[in-house]
């Protein structure tokens, strides 16, 4: 089989071809380009590569045996590691692409800003033709904050909240163990339902694993107090939404913020396009659409890339069995 890597991303600009050209000619590989729209191009191509690096699940279910590794150009993998007919190769080396923590935490830092600002009421007064009044707001300073999911993004928005003044940031993940000095704590998942009650603003930027699907149920949602938010861009599957849905309806919660949703897109009718206080982005936290993200994917890709031909291993690997 000759060294060949099966690109096909729609986001690539020519300095990144570009890029990407050099970092495979210095390990004796070569890159062939393709975009969605060129599918049955790149399927032809893919069987004849060890290496694909793209974002379309479609076209890694057409990869053959022989593929050895392939390079997600998204964060999220759970799709990959679910379903255990998606590599006809079960050895085939899985590596995501962590490089969304800046724009993920600048758009939470917005979320929570307009949450902190009372923005969904204020918008609500503007149409209503409504001038309204002056609301109690409040501020990142003196805040506290509980981190669910210390990886890339959670960190991100800590670092975020630090600079502007938080009191307290606490982190939960798996170890329990700190990362990041950026946090005051760190605790293990297993301790959430010990943290909830005093929290004040909940994110979450969790992986769709077993473990995490359901984690913020109805019970965890009424231990959460009555001025607390809840910010999740992970997956939707981590939350009950019909409960989150009730808790906003009744301010049972003072509001919520959420990029994701089951489903995606959302029906016409479902009860979210209408809950109080949430602020509801269609899954634009992330993606492609800030040009950092798409520079830091590509010099992450090459990197690994090295690290693949030295027979190093894979920065950004993933463990399928985990999930992340």
């Amino acid at each position: 089989m000759s060294r060949d890597i099966c690109v096909c991303q729609d986001f690539l600009a020519p300095e990144h071809r570009a890029q990407i050209e050099a970092a495979a000619a210095s390990v004796g590989m070569t890159p062939h380009f393709f975009t969605e729209s060129q599918f049955e191009e790149a399927r032809a191509c893919l069987q004849n590569c060890e290496v694909l690096y793209c974002q379309f699940p479609r076209l890694v279910r057409e990869a053959p045996a022989t593929l050895k590794w392939f390079c997600s150009s998204s964060a999220g993998v759970d799709y990959y590691c679910t379903d255990p007919t998606v590599f006809k190769n079960p050895d085939c080396m899985l590596t995501n692409s962590n490089c969304y923590g800046v724009t993920i935490s600048e758009h939470l830092i917005m979320v929570t800003l307009m949450l902190f600002r009372r923005m969904p009421e204020y918008q609500a007064f503007v149409r209503a033709q409504d001038w309204g009044h002056p609301l109690p707001v409040r501020s990142i300073r003196g805040g506290e904050f509980t981190i669910l999911g210390t990886g890339d993004i959670g960190t991100s928005y800590a670092r975020h909240l630090r600079a502007m003044g938080a009191s307290k940031i606490t982190g939960l993940n798996r170890s329990g163990k700190a990362k990041d000095p950026v946090y005051d704590e760190v605790v293990p998942i297993s301790d959430l339902d010990k943290v909830l009650p005093g929290t004040q603003v909940l994110m979450m930027a969790l992986p769709s694993t077993p473990e995490t699907v359901g984690i913020l149920s109805q019970e965890r949602i009424a231990l959460l107090p009555k001025d607390a938010y809840v910010l999740n861009v992970g997956r939707g599957t981590a939350v009950d939404q019909d409960a989150l849905v009730e808790a906003l309806n009744s301010e049972a919660i003072a509001g919520a913020a959420i990029d994701v949703t089951v489903p995606e897109p959302l029906p016409a009718d479902h009860p979210l396009w209408t809950a109080k206080n949430l602020i509801l982005t269609p899954h634009i936290s992330g993606n492609m659409t800030l040009g950092y993200t798409r520079d830091t994917n590509v010099d992450m890709f090459c990197a690994d890339l090295k690290n693949y031909a030295d027979g190093k291993p894979l920065k950004n690997l993933v463990d399928r069995k985990r999930g992340y």
